[in-house]
């Protein structure tokens, strides 16, 4: 009950973000197409061969596979990186623990405790984070591994770039224009690319609290049916003994009368 409760919040939340979220991405894929004259580091990539994993997992078991997904599909991802330098940034006390009983794996910095009163503030804490460390380490790129919300029996593992913030690709015969910018271009492009990624950021998280309540309400309630029938199972065979130990009382009875007759 809970979790279902939870659930609906989240998923009033994944509404609401979902479309801004969207729409963000199409603008500044569009931007990044576009964007000429002066360094843009948001949006080009490089081969330093340095990235960073921003793996999101919750604070709290009793939901299934939904954690354990998560990790595994973590370092199968990084098992594909080969020749890559690979950090994490770890969200939620399920990733922080995973890794802290696996020392080879470097992990940057973890963020937890937080999911009971999550908001907004959140993400954008997590966002300005991955931005200092990707300008200030000249990372090739940063990835986010998510559980992408899909319905409460349904939940897949997402992996996405989010930083650099890949160009939308041209049609055929399209004829690339760029816009005018006011104030100026430089200014536009570094407040909606910050304001992007905070955006990116916050939709998977909500995207994980949501999976993590669907999780949680198919798992208790599949918990809560092998319960009833295994305490249905156990009143059978409760009642099964009952009555042979009953039956075996009568016959010993019987037995004992016939034997003072006789």
């Amino acid at each position: 009950m809970v979790a279902s409760a939870k659930l609906r919040k989240a998923e009033r939340l994944l509404l609401m973000a979902r479309p801004y979220s969207d729409k963000m991405m199409e603008v500044l894929s569009s931007l990044a197409l576009r964007a000429t004259g002066g360094p843009r580091p948001l949006l080009e990539s490089n081969n330093s061969g340095k990235v960073e994993i921003v793996v999101i997992t919750g604070d709290k078991g009793l939901c299934g596979a939904f954690n354990s997904n998560i990790l595994r599909f973590t370092l199968s991802s990084v098992a594909n990186m080969r020749g890559k330098e690979v950090s994490f940034f770890l969200v939620g006390k399920k990733a922080r623990d995973f890794f802290k009983r696996r020392p080879e794996y470097h992990v940057r910095d973890a963020y937890v405790g937080f999911w009971r009163e999550f908001a907004f503030r959140d993400a954008s804490t997590i966002a300005q984070n991955l931005v200092k460390e990707y300008l200030d380490s000249g990372l090739e790129a940063t990835y986010l591994v998510y559980n992408e919300f899909k319905s409460a029996l349904v939940q897949r593992v997402t992996i996405e770039q989010l930083i650099p913030i890949v160009p939308m690709q041209p049609q055929e015969g399209e004829h690339i224009v760029d816009y005018i910018y006011e104030p100026s271009a430089s200014a536009v492009l570094e407040e909606l690319l910050r304001r992007h990624i905070d955006i990116q950021v916050y939709r998977a998280l909500v995207e994980s609290f949501a999976s993590e309540q669907g999780a949680r309400m198919t798992a208790m309630d599949a918990a809560t049916d092998n319960a009833e029938d295994m305490i249905e199972r156990l009143t059978l065979e409760y009642h099964r003994a009952r009555q042979s130990s009953i039956t075996k009382e009568i016959i010993e009875i019987v037995s004992g009368a016939e034997a003072l007759a006789g």
